[in-house]
């Protein structure tokens, strides 16, 4: 068979396999559409939280973007995998075991305060929206070029089976299909690399692949350093960003994971505390395996990619050149009219002809290095596997924010469970076309996007929740002020360089040299300031509730979660 028809199959295959399963776990009541009814063994939502938390960012863009940054791009590995250890043991057990399973939730009951609970469900559905435009982008990139249809057609494609498994199944639904996602996208990440690193450094364990030596002898960093700048780019292993910058971006990675709504749920789907600590540890493993393996595989795409199309002739380009070119993620414009394609940086005395979409460089890459077709189909059903899972959690978020935060616990709270659950079904698929249309218009690369959503996330909720497990004396007034002067300092200062004014986007224009993907972070350390300063105008909190906050840092485990209220 053909690339096509392999990807044809394969992804057919992983659909039919999220669709059966979903019909097998679909939820039944409202404990079951939230929280999965609180029964899943931690082995299964250590897979599930590992597939919701590693998005096509980390599947698609994330190589792609330490292929092109090189050192540069470490900010998302190191961020990313650093937030996952900072959520795991500063807030999940803690959050546990305080019983409620939205950060709303949390955020009402501790601070004692409808407001509170209404200012963060807007900030969980900002930041779940902007991260969920990342996944639909990534689903459009994949059925592209794959199933050769438009990226508004692959959109709607991945809207309709994210649709059936989120609407129907719920959190249940979703968690056992995210068991099945991540098999299908590690399996896929991981064969590739694997090839890969047979064939170019002669080792099959990619996650020593960066430090191998190609046949010929010289180490693959020294090479690629060498094909840098014999064309023009910056050395491969130098960053141009400065250090407050890199430190910026990884610590807004790194506080935004560990205040991602859709992930902090993950928590709540298990029995116990001690099984959440237990699904914290297997989840670790499994991202594991994936980021470990993403340098080598970046290094090889990038090598792989400037060994095949510098000043080669345009006309003996291989097949999948021209597959790319058709979706317009890969633009060749001839200048000087020689045949030849200049791929050269901005220090070269060329002008540069190829403009290459990051985010292609992990789906194209078993077709440069001429994988078998039916890696190259396996890669597709991995890339789907990693946007839909996240996609899928992130709807919940919104549905799960609007039904039970919003209705429930606000404006409706005799609304019966059958009501709730219609309410959390009707918003999830409302999300799911509002994610469909940012989809098809992004705002950027899908790793961009993603860390604009964690800078989001650090700036609102981190501080939060911190301080609302930590700090007894913290109110409803510091919270509700340092939550919406961090999200809209943070967002302001997003829209402002990357979108009214772009042409501003530069280091000699922002504060201080901080990016936007790491603005993030001073957006975190103003929402503490303002709560820190402000909440001293008022009383602190009722004994009772200062009470709890020191009960639940007490390392005992907490009762199942068919006894959380609901």
């Amino acid at each position: 068979m053909d690339v096509q028809a392999w990807t044809f199959t394969l992804v057919a295959l992983s659909f039919a396999l999220y669709i059966g399963v979903a019909v097998w776990s679909r939820a039944g009541s409202t404990s079951e559409f939230y929280v999965a009814g609180g029964g899943v063994p931690p082995l299964a939502n250590g897979m599930a939280t590992a597939a919701d938390w590693m998005s096509a960012a980390s599947f698609i863009s994330m190589a792609g973007a330490i292929s092109f940054l090189g050192y540069d791009g470490s900010v998302y590995l190191m961020g990313w995998t650093g937030g996952y250890v900072l959520l795991a043991l500063l807030l999940a057990p803690y959050l546990r075991k305080f019983g409620k399973f939205t950060i709303p939730d949390f955020v009402g009951d501790r601070y004692e305060s409808s407001t509170a609970r209404i200012v963060a469900v807007v900030c969980a559905i900002f930041v779940s929206f902007t991260y969920v435009s990342g996944q639909m982008q990534g689903v459009g990139i994949v059925l592209s070029r794959f199933l050769e249809v438009n990226t508004t057609t692959g959109v709607i494609i991945g809207m309709g089976i994210v649709f059936f498994y989120a609407v129907l199944g719920g959190m249940k639904g979703i968690t056992y299909t995210q068991v099945a996602q991540y098999c299908v996208l590690i399996f896929a990440y991981l064969v590739p690399a694997i090839f890969l690193s047979i064939q170019m450094v002669d080792t099959p364990l990619p996650q020593f692949g960066l430090g191998g030596t190609l046949a010929d002898g010289t180490p693959l960093l020294e090479k690629l350093n060498g094909l840098h700048q014999d064309l023009g780019f910056a050395s491969y292993t130098d960053g141009s960003k400065t250090m407050t910058d890199v430190l910026f971006i990884t610590a807004a990675l790194m506080v935004g994971t560990a205040g991602l709504p859709h992930v902090i749920v993950r928590f709540y789907t298990v029995p116990k505390v001690r099984d959440a600590r237990k699904s914290v540890g297997w989840a670790l493993i499994f991202i594991a395996l994936l980021y470990t393996a993403a340098p080598a595989v970046a290094a090889f795409s990038r090598t792989n990619l400037l060994m095949t199309v510098s000043n080669q002739p345009y006309k003996e380009m291989p097949e999948w050149f021209s597959k790319w070119e058709s979706t317009g993620l890969l633009k060749f414009e001839d200048h000087n009219q020689d045949g030849l394609i200049q791929y050269v940086g901005a220090g070269s005395a060329l002008e540069n002809e190829l403009t290459v979409h990051k985010d292609i460089m992990v789906l194209a890459n078993p077709e440069i290095a001429g994988l078998p077709g039916w890696v190259v189909g396996l890669v597709a059903a991995g890339g789907l596997a990693a946007a839909l899972s996240t996609a899928a959690g992130l709807l919940l978020v919104v549905s799960t924010a609007v039904s039970h935060d919003l209705l429930k616990r606000s404006f409706r709270p005799s609304i019966s469970e059958k009501g709730e659950l219609l309410a959390a079904r009707i918003s999830a698929g409302v999300a799911v076309c509002i994610a469909g249309w940012f989809g098809i218009h992004p705002p950027g690369f899908v790793a961009e996007v993603v860390a604009f959503a964690f800078g989001l996330a650090a700036s609102s909720f981190f501080p939060v929740l911190v301080m609302g497990i930590f700090s007894t004396r913290m109110n409803r007034v510091g919270a509700i002020s340092g939550m919406v002067c961090g999200i809209v300092f943070t967002a302001g200062y997003i829209l402002w360089f990357k979108f009214l004014h772009p042409e501003l986007s530069n280091p000699e224009h922002w504060w201080w040299g901080i990016s936007p993907e790491g603005i993030g972070t001073l957006g975190m350390l103003l929402n503490f300031f303002v709560a820190g300063a402000v909440h001293q105008l008022a009383p602190p909190p009722s004994p009772a509730i200062q009470q709890l906050v020191e009960d639940i840092r007490v390392p005992k485990g907490s009762g199942p979660a068919h006894e959380i209220e609901l």
